[in-house]
């Protein structure tokens, strides 16, 4: 593969550190562009995974499959992705439900659910293709120092330390961004004393408006996602408070499933099989910037967000599709003043993100904390009720959760850069 021997150059016009899915998703759209590209990234592609069925996965928005269709990603995933054609929002105990359908939006699907290793393949196979990337494996960027026009990033391989050049750095390195903090982006975090199980669960005999279905199911001790993931198997995410969730991810199989379908009931069968959980403690983490000196801070380096509405891909690839294009348009400047790092396309990308990324981040924190309150079990069903029937709302929501709302990336409405 690669990218795992490249060299390391003196000088790039723009560094990506981090190369999870959204580092690599911005390094595969500036592979068309003339810039020099550095992509770094700590965990080499193609390390060892989990088995097939309990696959990690990704709910990709219809906004994050065109732009992955426009970057030639989607060709390569399109048949293993299981398609979301509906979802199903309820809280347990309550009448009130509402439900988003794809048939009255106009499309296909909603949205569609991916393994991370296929998507991941998929990205790294194209880097492949863009002799300006340069990609340098094991390997992170830890500080960042001023020089004239540029930043001096330090680039640590296995102990052995090298300077690299950039007139941009882009920090994608997830939520506890070390570089985030190096560079003095602060954040803010906030935890939300909850842990999310996640896991992939097989069904018997869903028929086949479930087995297109995702669900979200609140329940008093937190909210249950369902995910189609194909083949009669979904992927699970149950939230616990903290102080429950070493108990129940200790759970034998037959009591994890028992657990399962008692918050979840039956509507799509029984429960017959659950692979291996994996937990991860809940937070919301805000940089209170995206920008700084010749640095921007894109995906989850930006935004952690809660899992509940299954966000976070989806809003940082937007970020990265929103950079690659106002990085598109300076690259085709033919003055001595074209600049990647330059404060004035630095200001524009914060100017157009920052609605989006305070809408999703609103969104799902509101929604956490609306359902976390038990005093208001009543008001919540009858607003399910409510909303159901509401002419224009649950477009308005089906829009915002398919990344079609406000002001849309070239990537996204299949143009190129």
């Amino acid at each position: 593969m690669k990218g795992r021997d490249d060299a390391v150059p003196a000088s790039c016009d723009v560094l990506i550190a981090g190369g999870g899915m959204v580092g690599a998703s911005l390094a595969v759209a500036l592979g068309r562009l003339s810039l020099r590209v550095t992509l770094v990234e700590a965990i080499p592609a193609g390390s060892p995974g989990q088995q097939r069925f309990d696959a990690r996965t990704t709910a990709l928005s219809r906004s994050s499959q065109h732009i992955l269709g426009t970057l030639g990603i989607w060709p390569q995933i399109a048949e293993h992705a299981a398609p979301i054609r509906r979802i199903h929002v309820s809280e347990r105990g309550r009448l009130g439900t509402t439900v988003i359908d794809a048939d009255e939006e106009g499309g296909e699907a909603l949205g569609y659910v991916v393994e991370n290793r296929l998507l991941g393949a998929a990205l790294w196979r194209e880097l492949g293709d863009h002799s300006n990337v340069t990609v340098l494996t094991p390997a992170r960027a830890t500080t960042a120092a001023v020089a004239p026009d540029a930043l001096d990033v330090q680039i640590n391989q296995g102990g052995v330390v090298a300077t690299v050049r950039t007139r941009l750095l882009v920090v994608a390195d997830g939520a506890r961004s070390t570089l985030r903090e190096a560079l003095g982006i602060a954040a803010r975090t906030r935890p939300y004393e909850q842990t999310a199980i996640i896991g992939n669960v097989a069904v018997d005999g869903p028929g086949a408006d479930q087995r297109t279905t995702a669900y979200e199911r609140f329940t008093p001790d937190g909210p249950l996602a369902l995910l189609p993931a194909g083949a009669g198997r979904y992927v699970f995410v149950l939230t616990r408070r903290a102080a429950l969730v070493e108990a129940v991810s200790a759970l034998p199989d037959p009591a994890f499933l028992e657990l399962l379908q008692r918050e979840f009931g039956f509507r799509l069968g029984r429960f017959r099989q659950v692979g291996a959980r994996s937990c991860y403690p809940l937070e919301l983490v805000e940089a209170e910037a995206v920008k700084g000196h010749r640095a921007v801070v894109v995906g989850n380096a930006a935004h952690g967000l809660h899992p509940v509405a299954g966000q976070g891909y989806n809003l940082g690839l937007r970020d990265a599709a929103a950079l690659a294009e106002l990085l598109a348009e300076e690259s085709r400047r033919t003055d001595a003043r074209a600049d990647p790092g330059g404060a004035a396309l630095l200001e524009r990308y914060a100017a157009w993100r920052r609605p989006d990324q305070r809408k999703v981040v609103a969104f799902t924190d509101g929604l956490v904390r609306l359902f976390d309150q038990t005093s208001l079990g009543p008001l919540r069903g009858l607003g399910l009720l409510l909303f159901d029937t509401v002419p224009g709302a649950k477009r308005l929501l089906a829009r915002e959760t398919m990344g079609l709302a406000g002001r849309r990336t070239r990537l996204a409405r299949d143009l190129p850069l």
